[in-house]
């Protein structure tokens, strides 16, 4: 609980039994009042590693994707009572312990969504960041601020907090249920008039992270452009989609 706020951290996991331990042990559980696993068809025993932690945990039978992975968190969060929901990837590569400064800037009433970034402080290629994704992160990103008339470091973090309100009124099951499930979302907080705030984050990249892979990344690079052709065509009323409210 966090200034009477119910605080529930969810975690779309894949093959992240080497990681959930270290990670499950620096969320600030004096805080968080219920944790939400959801397990995509690991080939690993995540999902055991999770139960004996005491996790809630919820096993996909067939890998969905990493986006219907997180539609399924935060069904899940909704439907336990959270008013403010942190997204932390069991994969270690971004710190725990900033989970209750994210959640204190919702509180705040300032922000309705926060984000993890890499790249305020300057850590992303220190802490081991491919130089090819922090160019490919930076080119995105001015493309988008410029488009969305957002000003955000990145949007492509996958350490994210929402408010319940967010969860609620965002057609989140309309969006990809792959990769660029994230930007469609931060796209559709923009475009329904949420406040969107940043918080420097240091970043690990390691063998056991999670990360996208060279041709996947070049997908998800078009899914992004799309993406926010369909924001600025929805905006300026040549055509409408669902996703951005019918």
């Amino acid at each position: 609980m966090i200034s009477g706020n119910k605080l529930v951290v969810v975690m779309p996991a894949y093959n992240a039994e080497k990681t959930l331990l270290q990670t499950y042990s620096e969320l600030p559980m004096e805080y968080v009042d219920e944790v939400v696993l959801v397990d995509d068809a690991s080939s690993d025993n995540t999902a055991l590693v999770a139960k004996q932690l005491g996790i809630k945990t919820i096993v996909h039978p067939v890998n969905g994707g990493y986006g219907a992975n997180q539609k399924t968190c935060y069904r899940a969060a909704l439907e336990s009572g959270a008013d403010i929901v942190v997204m932390v990837h069991p994969d270690y590569q971004y710190s725990p312990r900033l989970v209750t400064a994210m959640a204190s800037m919702i509180t705040s009433g300032h922000y309705d969504v926060v984000l993890g970034s890499r790249i305020l402080g300057g850590g992303a290629l220190k802490g081991g960041m491919p130089y090819y994704k922090y160019v490919s992160n930076r080119l995105l990103t001015a493309f988008e601020n410029l488009f969305l008339g957002v000003k955000l470091s990145e949007y492509h973090t996958g350490y994210r907090a929402f408010s319940r309100k967010v969860l609620e009124k965002l057609p989140l099951e309309l969006n990809s249920d792959n990769f660029v499930f994230d930007n469609e979302m931060l796209a559709q907080a923009v475009i329904f008039g949420f406040n969107i705030g940043e918080i420097s984050c240091p970043t690990k990249y390691f063998p056991e992270a999670s990360s996208i892979k060279f041709w996947p990344s070049v997908r998800y690079g078009l899914g992004v452009v799309t993406t926010v052709c369909q924001f600025v065509l929805h905006r300026s009323h040549i055509k409408r989609y669902e996703m951005f409210g019918g």
